[in-house]
């Protein structure tokens, strides 16, 4: 599977605590990042990322196009809710896209403990049926 990780700048430490403790499961599966996220996580844990841009110079944008192209299974984005993002827009835009194309979604630690249990149990194989129905796997 395919998988982002983003964190807004005051989420990162939250992104780092939860790649280090699911790095086993997460070694398993596609990696891709934007800038400062991804490396981040890569020297803190050792996993292969591909990283983007940074956010704000067009890495949310970069992961909506894979979205786009449904070439991506899960996003975990760290979203900061209180502090104003001046890429809002490109927030916004990926969100949107997350829903349009149906790819789990996890803002929150909570959640994305919830998303990684259930990728580590098998429970998001329909995510193949789906590329598979589409011809693009």
């Amino acid at each position: 599977m395919k998988i982002a990780l983003i964190a807004h700048d005051k989420k990162k430490p939250d992104m780092i605590q939860f790649a280090t403790a699911y790095e086993p499961i997460l070694k398993k599966h596609e990696l891709y990042a934007t800038g400062t996220t991804g490396l981040r996580i890569a020297e803190a844990t050792g996993l292969n990322i591909h990283r983007y841009q940074s956010g704000p110079l067009g890495g949310d944008q970069e992961i909506g196009a894979m979205i786009a192209q449904n070439q991506m299974d899960m996003v975990i984005f760290f979203r900061d809710p209180l502090t104003a993002q001046p890429h809002e827009p490109d927030v916004t835009a990926l969100l949107r896209l997350v829903d349009v194309y149906s790819i789990p979604l996890a803002t929150n630690m909570g959640t994305a403990e919830i998303l990684i249990h259930g990728l580590d149990r098998g429970e998001l194989g329909w995510r193949n049926l789906v590329k598979e129905k589409e011809g693009d796997q």
